[in-house]
């Protein structure tokens, strides 16, 4: 369903349950960076009325994300600040064609690839926590991303035809699965 060649590495888990605080930093980030992604293939592809319909309900939804991460974070006292981002999104960007339409489709699918990750990751840590509270929260996230996934990868069948999207997000997806084998030092949402 969520189109991952890979599952998150248990590795992941053990770093995150040591570094929440981080990690719910650099999730207010990402619902941040989700929101503006939506926003500039609104801008990017504004003739095509289906996508700017979806993509203006996801950059009220990923606000709304980041404004309920920033809530836990108040509630407990944790201090927002600026991190420097990990690696994850930039390599992925690195695959993006430079020629239209495909250039729309990878822009599309590494965004579904994204969501998909924070699915995958929400679905482990609402299953996985010991800290109820964000279990829960984490739970409360799950379907949004789903649905977010889906929505992109449908909207990349727009610009091309279903099997040649299909073929695409496979290559893509495996190369987010390389990246997320390989991890990084610190914890963050998609390392």
């Amino acid at each position: 369903m969520l189109s991952l060649h890979i599952p998150t590495p248990e590795r992941w888990l053990k770093q995150v349950e040591d570094h929440l605080d981080l990690l719910l930093i650099d999730h207010a980030h990402c619902e941040k960076k989700a929101a503006g992604v939506a926003m500039n293939l609104l801008f990017s592809y504004v003739e095509h009325a289906k996508l700017t319909r979806a993509m203006t309900e996801i950059v009220q939804e990923e606000l709304d994300h980041f404004h309920q991460v920033r809530a836990i974070l108040d509630r407990r006292g944790i201090r927002f600040y600026k991190l420097s981002p990990s690696q994850y999104g930039a390599k992925l960007h690195e695959l993006v064609n430079k020629q239209e339409p495909q250039r729309a489709v990878d822009r599309l699918l590494i965004a579904a690839l994204i969501e998909a990750r924070s699915c995958e990751r929400f679905g482990l840590l609402r299953d996985r926590l010991a800290d109820r509270e964000l279990a829960d929260f984490y739970g409360s996230l799950f379907e949004s991303e789903a649905r977010h996934h889906s929505t992109y990868v449908r909207l990349a069948k727009d610009f091309q035809p279903e099997e040649a999207v299909r073929r695409r997000l496979a290559e893509l997806a495996e190369a987010e699965g390389a990246m997320i084998a390989a991890g990084e030092v610190q914890p963050r949402m998609h390392s």
